[in-house]
């Protein structure tokens, strides 16, 4: 598998969900990431993420790092 792909980072996950307030559920994660530049490949992550609320970033993190 191929590193240093688009989103990889906890910090880039980080920047994109920068200004969100918590808790927070997958749309608003979405729209978040969409509005701080998130690109394609981030997104479908976003999207593949459990609808629940996330009450954190770790909460985030945690399901961000299942899913990919």
């Amino acid at each position: 598998m191929a590193r240093g792909t688009e989103g990889d980072s906890p910090i880039e996950v980080g920047s994109y969900l920068k200004g969100i307030d918590y808790p927070a559920n997958q749309d608003q994660l979405i729209e978040q990431a969409q509005r701080n530049g998130a690109g394609s490949e981030v997104l479908e992550i976003f999207k593949n993420l459990p609808n629940e609320q996330y009450r954190n970033m770790a909460d985030v993190m945690k399901a961000y790092g299942d899913v990919r």
